[in-house]
Parts: C-alpha cells; sequence; structure tokens
C-alpha cells in the first residue's frame, strides 16, 4: 500500500544486482523486472521485503515449508552434515542418512508401500516414476504397455515428461511434440461443485473416461493412470467423492498401474501424511517432494509398492546386474537428507499433520466466508489447500496483477490463471488465518 508507487519501484529494482542477468522461471520476466517483488529474509510464517515489508506466507513458499520458515533444527542438521559428509554420490555407494529417510518416509506411506528411491525435485520424481512403470511391465512380459493416461488441467512438473502429461496448454504448446504417448481425461471441476468444501458429491463418473481410452487404445497398452489426488497447482481440483476409488477398481481390473502425484498433497497438506490415507484409496506409486525437507534443500522421492520393487529386481540376470538403469548425481544427497530428517522429526514432535487436520475446518469456514464478495465466482478447498477463482473484470485486474497486489498488501500467494491458491504453513494461527482472508477480501473488493 505504499503512497508513492514510483519511490517503491525504485527502492525495488535497485536492490537488486544482477537482475538483468537473470531468466526467471513462470515468470513475465519484462513486466518482473520493471516492478520486481522480492523478498530479502524468511522467519515462521513471515516473510520480508527488501525494505523489512513484513509478508504474510500464504502458500508456505511455493506448498513447501508446512513448519514455517528459519526452523534452527533443521540449520544446524544442515550444518553438522555438511561438516560430517558433505557429499558422496549414490552409485554403487551409500549413507546412513539416505537409508534413514527412505525408513522415515516408508514408516508415513500406506501399508505395502515399503521401497523408496530418492531424487531431488517433484519434476525427477514423475520422471522416475514413469521409467519404473515402463520397467515393471516390460519386465513382466507386458513391453507393449507405453502409453500413459493423464488429466486435462494436470501438472506433473516441467521436465518432458511432466510436458507430456501436462494438461495445462501453456505448459505445452511451446514445446513441439511430447517425448511420451499420453491421453487425457477430463478434469474434475463441475458446475455442480461450486462453492462445495470438500468433496463434491458429483463427478465421481467422470473417472470412466478411463474405461473409455482403454476402450480406444487396448488395456494391454496402456502402462499407467496418473493423477494428482487433488490437482493443486492448476486451481485445486478436488476430486469428487468415489472418483479416486472408480480409477483405482479400473486400473486393477485391466492391469494399469495408478500413481499418485503427492508432490503438493504430501507430508500432512490434505490432514494425513498423504493423500491417499485422506481419500482411502492406494496407487500403486506415490511421487512426493516439496515438504519432504520443508522445502530448504531441493528433495524428492518415489514409492512404490512392494511388488514392483520385487518384479524389477528379481528380474535381473544376476546379483552383479544393475536392475534400474537410472539416478541423479544429487540423489540421496546427504545435505538433503539431513534436511529431509530434522524436517520429519519436527512435523512429528509437533504434531503438525494432526494440526493441519484440527485447523482445516477454521481454514475453511474463514475462506468460503469470501462468497459473495465481488469477483470471487468459486471457492475450493480440501485439507489446508484452496483455490479461489477471480472475475478479472470486476476485481479489476487478472489473476497475475492480483498476486501482485496482494504482496503490496502484505500476503503472499500463488496464481495459476484466474485462480489464487492458499496453502498455509501448518503453524499458523487463526488470527493469522483471518489475516490473510481480509487481505484477500480488500483487495478483490477495492482493488488497492
Amino acid at each position: 500500500m505504499a503512497t508513492n508507487l514510483s519511490t517503491t519501484q525504485e527502492k525495488r529494482t535497485g536492490a537488486l544486482a544482477g537482475l538483468e542477468n537473470q531468466w526467471l522461471p513462470f515468470t513475465p520476466n519484462r513486466d518482473f523486472k520493471d516492478d520486481p517483488r522480492t523478498f530479502s529474509r524468511a522467519e515462521g510464517v513471515y516473510f520480508y521485503g527488501p525494505n523489512e515489508e513484513k509478508i504474510l506466507d500464504g502458500c508456505s513458499a511455493l506448498f513447501t515449508t508446512p513448519a514455517g520458515h528459519g526452523r534452527k533444527e533443521i540449520a544446524d542438521a544442515v550444518h553438522q552434515q555438511i561438516l560430517t559428509l558433505d557429499y558422496t554420490s549414490s552409485f554403487l555407494r551409500s549413507h546412513p542418512w539416505s537409508s534413514a529417510v527412505c525408513e522415515t518416509v516408508s514408516a508415513l506411506l500406506p501399508e505395502g508401500m515399503d521401497r523408496v528411491f530418492l531424487v531431488n525435485s517433484g519434476s525427477e520424481s514423475i520422471d522416475t516414476a514413469l521409467k519404473m512403470a515402463q520397467q515393471y511391465h516390460r519386465v513382466r512380459g507386458e513391453a507393449s504397455r507405453t502409453i500413459f493416461v493423464s488429466r486435462e488441467r494436470a501438472y506433473h512438473g516441467a521436465n518432458l515428461s511432466g510436458v507430456a502429461l501436462a494438461g495445462l496448454p501453456n505448459n505445452r504448446r511451446s514445446f513441439g511434440s511430447p517425448i511420451l504417448p499420453v491421453v487425457h481425461m477430463r478434469h474434475t471441476w463441475l458446475e455442480e461443485n461450486r462453492f462445495v468444501p470438500g468433496q463434491g458429491q458429483h463427478g465421481a463418473e467422470l473417472a470412466e473416461d478411463l474405461l473409455r481410452l482403454i476402450g480406444l487404445h487396448g488395456a494391454e497398452n496402456i502402462a499407467a493412470c496418473i493423477v494428482e489426488p487433488i490437482a493443486g497447482s492448476c486451481g485445486v481440483l478436488v476430486p469428487p467423492v468415489g472418483y479416486l476409488a472408480r480409477l483405482r477398481e479400473i486400473c486393477d481390473q485391466h492391469g494399469i498401474l495408478l500413481i499418485f502425484d503427492e508432490v503438493i498433497c504430501g507430508f500432512g497438506r490434505t490432514g494425513s501424511p498423504f493423500a491417499a490415507q485422506s481419500f482411502g484409496v492406494t496407487p500403486d506409486i506415490i511421487t512426493m517432494a516439496k515438504a519432504i525437507t520443508n522445502g530448504v534443500i531441493p528433495m524428492g522421492a518415489v514409492a512404490v509398492r512392494n511388488h514392483i520393487y520385487d518384479a524389477v529386481v528379481d528380474a535381473a540376470p544376476t546379483r552383479t546386474t544393475t536392475e534400474l538403469f537410472h539416478g541423479y548425481t544429487a540423489s540421496a544427497h546427504p545435505v538433503a537428507c539431513a534436511a529431509s530428517l530434522a524436517s520429519q522429526e519436527i512435523y512429528r514432535k509437533e504434531g503438525l499433520f494432526e494440526r493441519a487436520s484440527q485447523l482445516s475446518g477454521y481454514f475453511l469456514e474463514k475462506l468460503f466466508g469470501l462468497r459473495g464478495t465481488p469477483g470471487i465466482t468459486d471457492i475450493r478447498g480440501f485439507g489446508m489447500l484452496a483455490g479461489v477463482d477471480i472475475d478479472p473484470v470486476v476485481v479489476g485486474g487478472d489473476g497475475y496483477r492480483v498476486q501482485q497486489r496482494l504482496y503490496d498488501n502484505g500476503l503472499h500467494l500463488k496464481n495459476t490463471g484466474n485462480t489464487i491458491i492458499i496453502a498455509p504453513p501448518f503453524v499458523v494461527t487463526k488470527d493469522e488465518i483471518d489475516q490473510l482472508v481480509e487481505i484477500i477480501r480488500n483487495v478483490c473488493t477495492h482493488g488497492l
């Protein structure tokens, strides 16, 4: 709410040495560099701007930081790890921190998912899951299963495999033909579920799209169906009651693997360790990242049902044959593992998943209280994750401009198109939720 906009812009731009050298991801670079909005530090549930402006973190940074910022326990663990074992490759070697992470994560997963492969990001977890699915079918003599089923309005990372799976036009149209054979089901947003908190009662029949694609392409040619339990980055599309369970049934009937992309939902966002537990549906593969280290250091993982690991490993002709020719230089990086172990200990000791479950009712009640605010056309939410659709004509700006105005009024949120996405840290207070909602209301109502 600066009184002198040009002076504020000069302060922002002047503080960024090298601004012209940087090419920012998923950002209108020309507009940003004309009037950058940056953070200089973070603590608890707040970012701070270049002039110490206090900005409430309403999106856990990028769904990454449920325990809040600046956790000394994680910093100490990272510092000690660098002095103890700063790096080793995980090719033909390992270390105790990586196996400890896998044990800790597996204890949070649905029963029967005890095998964990460590990577460095959500995008890498998707690549890894797809390769695992392909190899699983190949070693079982079903190499014709090469097609993947995704959804419209899906986001599965920024690698080329994720682009092939994507159901967001802007994430696809600039990159030519997909590198994978992918077909798409419809997304699950329906008019009948507008302004319905939690799971809508309409739309379970959309899962039958998978049967339609099986009829068109043949089950024998389909490797896996991949969905986010809650489609997050595209605008928080909560699955209708019965939808995920029906996908599970169809996959079981036709020998198709079911993959849950839980890069956003994982580690408590839905009130359970994973959305698979919140919705009572166990997939064959789960991808995860972001909150696995509270966002402190990049890390991701892929968990599989035990029979998938066993099939791939047991198919190798000798004990000295590498079973899966896949991995990354920084897979199971010791410092990332230390950050993950410290983060998981915070989640456990402070009961943050339970807190998310308990706080969800208040969070959603307050957000849904925005119904009737001029320019807000829909609200969706589950757990500690919500999306608010805006009419850009009524609110005086598209989603990009609105998120800029939110920053200027002390609130950090993500937008995708004309949807504002809210995912606060689990350590947020009710008063801070109230503050978050009021800033949204004021920006949409008054165009501040």
